[in-house]
C-alpha cells in the first residue's frame, strides 16, 4: 500500500484555498442496491448500507474495518445501535466487502477535515467526493485509531439514525398516525395513544424505499443507553472456544503448501537457483522464482520448509552488504551535522525566537537519544491462501485493507479488479504490518504457477526479516533554562519524518520552540507500526522533559504541571494518573517512579510506572494510566486497548532491536528478538476521563507514553539516564553504575 498521508490528500484537490472543489453530480446517493446482494440473505432488507434488519427482528451492523483485537466491530455495532435504539441482544454484525461502495469514505473526510461540520445540502457532496476519491485509492484501511472517530462518527451513528427515521415515517404511514405520535425503543416502534407495538421488522421493507435523512438528529452523550457500557466483545467467544477463524486456519479443498524465502539484503534479487536438487524430495511440487525470492510449494508447510532450507540459492550482491547498524547511526549522526553546518534543516514547528532565547539562557541542557529499528511481531506470521481458477484470483487471509490488497494483487497479476475476490479473516495482530500486501502478492503469483489452491506461509524467521520496521533514528535537544528552572527555550533536531506530523510537538508552555528534522534514508523499508511516530517522539521529548525537571532541582510531575497551566485538558490527564499512583508514597529500596503524558491519534495519555532494578534486571512493578479521549463508547475496550499498547510499548523499550548486520536483519526469531512474558508483565490500572471533546483513539494512544515513562522510573531508581533504547543494553547493575560515576 501506498503511503497515503494528511498532506497529500489534502494536495491532490480535496481542497482548494479553504474551500471544497467538488461537484454535486458525486453525490453518493442511496448506494443499497449495489451491495444487496453481497451482504443481504433471503428476506433480508437492506435499510442502508451499513444497516440490515431480518425477518427475526435482528439488526446487522456491516463494518468496513478488520477486526485485529480491537473489538472495532463490537465498538462501532454499538454506535450504530444506540442510534437506531435497537435491541442490543438482536444485534449482530457483519464484516464489509471488499467492494468499492464500502471504500472508507468516512475515515478520509474525518482524517483529512477533523470534526467540520457541513450544512445539510452539501454534505451528500461532501461524501460523494471523499466516496469516489477512496473507491480511485481503494482504500478499506483499519489503523490510525480511526475507526470509532471517523467511521463510527460520521457513518455508523448515522446511519443508526437515519435508519431509525425511515423506520419511524414507515410506521406513521402504515398506521395513519404523525411521526411525531411514535417512538422507537428496543427495536419495536411504539404508539403510546393506541397501545401499539411492532418490530421493526414489520416496517423494514417500505423503509428500505424511503429517502433517509442526510443529517439526522444523533443523540447527546446523557442520552445513550448502549454507548458508554461494558457490552460483550463479539468476536471473544469464538476466541475462547478455538472456533475462530484466522488467515492462517483458511482450508481450501485440494490446497497446496508454499513457504518462501526472500533476499536476505533488502533490493537484491534472485542471481540462480537449483530447482532440480530438491525435486527427489518427499511431496515437493514445484519451485517458483519470484524475483526477489524463491518459493517451494510442497504438500504440506513442513515438506516445503526442510526442501526450502536445501534449496541452493545466489543472491545478487549489493553495496549495502559492508553495512551494519554502527554504520546507520553514523550517517544519521552525519546527516544531522552537514544540515546544522550548511542550514539546511527542515523546519517542522516554530515559535518565537529560539536562538536568542539560548543566547541569553542562565543555563543550558543537552542531551541526544536514538531508537532502533523495530519489528512488528505479530503472533500470527505473514500468510495467505491464493486460488487461481476460472479467470478469478481468490484470496483468504487477514488484512488491514481488503479493498487496497485486492486492488494491489490485481495489479501485480495483471487482473482486473473485480477479478480479486478478498476473503478476510481475523488478524492474529496487525499493528500496521497487514496494511502491506507483499505476502499476499507473492501468494497470488505462486498461485499462478499452480493448478490448485495454495496457502503461503512464512517462517517466523521470514517475517522477523523481512518487516516494514519503525524507522532508527537519533534526536538532538537543547534547551534554555531561566534562574528559576523554567524552560525558555525548545530546539529538538530529529532524523527521517513520517506521519502524523505533529508527533514531535509538544503541550508545555514554552514561548520558544524549533522543531525540524533531516531526512537519511536507508535501504531498511519503512512501515506503520504502532503509533507510529508518536511511539519514538513520546520516548525523546518525555525524556528530555524529564532531564529538564532535573536539571532545574523539581519534581517531574509538578514541573510538568506547572508547564501545562495552559493546556488543562493535558494537566488534568496528568494529574488523574499522578493521584491515582499516589505519587508521593514512599517506595521501598531499588524502586523508582517515572511519568509521562503524550497526545495522540486525538487521545490523551499520561502513565506512572513504578519499577524495582535488582541486579541490574528492570521489573515494571505497576503502571497507573489516565486516559481522556473525548468519550469511552466501550469503557472495557478502552481499558483492554490502554493494556495492549503498554505491554507492546515495554516490550519495545526493554527488548526490541532490529540491527542491521552486513546488509541484512541480524534477528531471527523470539530468541533474539525478546517478547514481555506474563511473569515480566506489571500489575496495570486504567482511568478513564470522559471530557466531551473530539472522540480520539485507543488502538495506538496506550503506547506512546510507557517508554518514557519506563525510563524516567530506571533514573530515579538508579541515577543512570536511558537515552538509547532498548533497556537491555544498559547495563544497570550498582557496581556498574558506581564504576562510570567514579569515571
Amino acid at each position: 500500500m501506498g503511503k497515503w498521508t494528511r498532506r497529500a490528500f489534502i494536495t491532490t484537490g480535496v481542497l482548494a484555498g479553504g474551500v471544497l472543489a467538488i461537484g454535486v453530480a458525486i453525490r453518493p446517493g442511496n448506494r443499497s442496491s449495489k451491495v444487496a446482494g453481497l451482504v443481504a440473505g433471503e428476506n433480508e432488507s437492506l435499510i442502508n448500507i451499513w444497516l440490515k434488519l431480518g425477518p427475526d427482528n435482528t439488526v446487522t451492523a456491516i463494518i468496513p474495518h478488520a477486526e485485529m483485537g480491537q473489538g472495532v466491530h463490537t465498538t462501532l455495532a454499538m454506535m450504530l445501535a444506540d442510534e437506531l435504539d435497537a435491541d442490543w441482544s438482536l444485534v449482530k454484525m457483519l464484516e464489509a466487502p471488499a467492494h468499492p461502495e464500502y471504500a472508507n469514505y468516512a475515515l478520509a473526510r474525518g482524517y483529512t477535515l477533523g470534526d467540520k461540520q457541513f450544512p445539510s445540502w452539501l454534505l451528500p457532496t461532501v461524501d460523494g467526493f471523499f466516496l469516489q476519491a477512496t473507491k480511485m485509492m481503494s482504500l478499506q484501511i483499519t489503523g490510525g485509531s480511526t475507526s470509532t472517530r471517523t467511521t463510527g462518527q460520521s457513518a455508523m451513528r448515522i446511519a443508526g439514525a437515519a435508519a431509525k427515521a425511515v423506520l419511524l415515517q414507515a410506521a406513521a404511514e402504515s398506521w395513519g398516525v404523525p411521526v411525531s405520535e411514535l417512538q422507537a425503543k428496543g427495536s419495536h416502534i411504539l404508539h403510546d395513544s393506541s397501545g401499539r407495538r411492532a418490530p421493526y421488522a414489520e416496517f423494514a421493507t417500505q423503509a428500505s424505499q424511503l429517502k433517509a435523512p442526510v443529517m439526522p438528529r444523533l443523540k447527546n452523550p446523557d442520552e445513550f443507553t448502549i454507548m458508554g457500557t461494558d457490552v460483550p466483545k463479539f468476536d471473544i467467544p469464538a476466541k475462547v472456544d478455538g472456533s475462530a477463524v484466522f488467515g492462517i486456519d483458511a482450508t481450501v479443498p485440494g490446497m497446496k503448501y508454499a513457504t518462501v524465502r526472500a533476499a536476505p539484503v533488502f533490493g537484491t534479487r534472485v542471481e540462480t537457483v537449483d530447482s532440480e536438487s530438491i525435486q527427489a524430495m518427499p511431496g515437493i511440487r514445484k519451485v517458483v522464482n519470484l524475483g526477489d525470492a524463491v518459493a517451494v510449494i510442497a504438500d504440506s508447510y513442513w515438506q516445503a520448509s526442510q526442501a526450502l532450507n536445501q534449496l541452493p540459492v545466489q543472491f545478487t550482491q549489493s553495496a549495502d552488504e559492508s553495512r551494519d547498524q554502527a554504520d546507520i547511526y553514523k550517517q544519521f549522526a552525519n546527516d544531522l551535522d552537514a544540515a546544522t553546518a550548511t542550514g539546511k534543516e527542515q523546519t517542522d514547528f516554530r515559535s518565537g525566537d529560539t536562538k536568542a532565547a539560548l543566547a541569553n539562557a542562565n543555563r543550558t541542557v543537552l542531551a541526544e537519544y536514538r531508537v532502533p529499528y523495530l519489528a512488528h511481531a505479530t503472533m500470527e506470521p505473514m500468510n495467505c491462501t491464493a486460488w487461481v481458477h476460472d479467470g478469478l484470483c481468490e484470496l483468504w487471509l487477514g488484512t488491514q485493507n481488503p479493498l487496497g490488497f485486492a486492488a494491489e494483487v490485481a495489479k501485480a497479476i495483471d487482473f482486473d479488479i473485480q477479478k480479486v475476490l478478498v476473503h478476510n479473516q481475523y488478524l492474529g495482530g496487525g499493528f500496521g504490518r497487514r496494511a502491506f500486501s507483499d505476502y499476499a502478492i507473492q501468494a497470488a503469483r505462486i498461485a499462478l504457477e499452480s493448478p490448485y489452491p495454495v496457502k503461503l506461509i512464512w517462517s517466523r524467521e521470514e517475517d522477523m526479516r523481512h518487516d516494514h520496521y519503525r524507522q532508527a533514528s537519533i534526536s538532538r535537544f537543547k534547551a534554555a533554562l531561566d534562574a528559576d528552572g523554567k524552560p525558555t527555550a525548545w530546539e529538538n533536531q530529529f532524523t527521517e519524518k513520517h506521519d502524523p506530523v505533529e508527533a514531535p510537538y509538544i503541550p508545555y508552555g514554552i514561548d520558544n520552540q524549533y522543531i525540524h528534522f533531516t531526512e537519511s534514508k536507508t535501504h531498511v523499508p519503512w512501515g506503520f507500526w504502532r503509533s507510529v511516530d508518536h511511539s519514538l517522539h513520546a520516548f525523546f521529548t518525555e525524556s528530555f522533559i524529564d532531564e529538564l525537571a532535573v536539571a532545574a532541582g523539581k519534581d517531574p510531575y509538578r514541573y510538568r504541571h506547572d508547564l501545562l497551566a495552559q493546556a488543562t485538558r493535558f494537566r488534568d490527564v496528568l494529574d488523574l494518573a499522578a493521584t491515582k499512583s499516589d505519587w508521593d508514597r514512599q517506595l521501598p529500596d531499588n524502586w523508582g517512579r517515572g511519568i509521562a503524558i503524550h497526545k495522540s491519534f486525538g487521545s490523551i495519555v499520561a502513565q506512572v510506572v513504578e519499577v524495582e532494578v535488582v541486579e541490574g534486571k528492570v521489573q515494571a512493578r505497576r503502571v497507573v494510566c489516565a486516559v481522556d479521549a473525548g468519550f469511552a463508547i466501550h469503557p472495557d475496550g478502552m481499558k483492554a486497548q490502554m493494556e495492549s499498547g503498554i505491554a507492546y510499548g515495554l516490550t519495545a523499550a526493554l527488548y526490541g532491536d532490529i540491527s542491521i548486520r552486513r546488509g541484512a536483519v541480524a534477528q531471527s526469531n523470539f530468541h533474539d528478538y525478546q517478547m514481555l512474558r506474563m511473569n515480566e508483565a506489571p500489575a496495570i490500572e486504567t482511568y478513564i476521563i470522559n471530557s466531551g471533546e473530539s472522540l480520539g483513539g485507543a488502538g495506538e494512544p496506550g503506547t506512546p507514553s510507557i517508554a518514557p515513562a519506563l525510563a524516567n522510573a530506571i533514573f530515579d531508581a538508579t541515577g543512570h539516564r536511558i537515552r538509547e533504547l532498548p533497556i537491555k543494553l544498559h547495563d544497570l547493575r550498582k557496581s556498574n553504575l558506581e564504576a562510570k560515576d567514579v569515571a
